[in-house]
């Protein structure tokens, strides 16, 4: 793996959630290449095994790690097995989240003219409460869990956020809202941890196809989505970002030396998404 930058992460134990995931294998692979042992962490077992497999080869330190980030058992248990194997976290990255249908509708603005269509009105509060869960509940469980083992020494979390924080997508306002939380919850949480020698920042990536994503932005055929192809005219570079180009932010945050002054930021990485107004 080529990486943007040289950074020196040895002694360094990093945790990272949702790591089996296309973004976030790809930071797990990274800081190991930086010489920190990694633990990924996935509700599946097999996909964070695989990215291990990946970093031993290359000849880097890596564990997988089976566990639920909104069970607090699940958790625990998971730091148990890090910490026997690499000794406390340092660096917690915040990876695991998503969507579900049941917090999306399938119109962009309301039309009381169409019928048979999911509407604002008949999101299903469950469904919309588990998107929440999943991206904010899972960022502060997560966080209280493995931040224990950095109040006396220091450490460095990254949530990863969304450009949905900023501007929201139409028909996914479940999303939308949750991704808003984890960009707040960073803000606050890095003047909580101030004190403590703890930084907290968030990176919101623009557009990039992921497992969860690639069915949304293109047809059997490989074809751009009509959704697609709106999300590109909004975007100036006019293509989809690329997991290795997180990673340059991704690193900076993490170096002391290059960053030891900074916390509380959310940085977009969206091909000039955010700026563009549309006209």
């Amino acid at each position: 793996m080529n990486l943007p930058l040289n950074i020196d992460l040895s002694g360094e134990v990093a945790v990272i959630t949702g790591g089996g995931g296309v973004l976030c294998s790809d930071f797990a692979k990274a800081i190991a290449v930086c010489g920190a042992a990694v633990a990924v962490i996935d509700i599946n077992e097999a996909a964070a095994q695989k990215v291990v497999d990946w970093i031993v080869d290359s000849g880097g330190e890596a564990i997988a790690v089976a566990a639920n980030c909104l069970d607090v058992k699940s958790l625990e248990k998971a730091r148990q097995i890090i910490i026997n194997r690499f000794g406390p976290c340092t660096i917690l990255i915040n990876g695991a989240g998503g969507n579900n249908p049941r917090g999306t509708t399938d119109d962009e603005q309301f039309d009381d003219t169409v019928s048979d269509i999911k509407t604002f009105f008949d999101l299903d509060p469950e469904g919309i409460k588990f998107v929440m869960d999943l991206n904010v509940i899972a960022a502060m469980i997560t966080t209280q869990v493995f931040a224990k083992d950095m109040t006396a020494k220091g450490g460095n979390i990254v949530n990863i956020s969304s450009m949905n924080a900023f501007r929201p997508l139409t028909k996914i306002p479940a999303y939308s809202c949750a991704k808003s939380a984890v960009s707040n919850f960073t803000q606050w949480l890095a003047v909580y941890f101030a004190n403590s020698n703890i930084r907290v920042n968030a990176i919101a990536p623009g557009f990039f196809v992921t497992n969860q994503n690639r069915g949304l932005l293109f047809d059997d055929t490989g074809n751009p989505t009509a959704r697609a192809e709106k999300i590109l005219r909004a975007t100036p570079m006019n293509r989809f970002g690329e997991s290795k180009e997180l990673i340059g932010t991704l690193l900076w945050l993490l170096c002391k030396e290059a960053s030891g002054f900074v916390t509380g930021i959310i940085i977009p990485v969206d091909g000039g998404f955010s700026a563009y107004s549309g006209v």
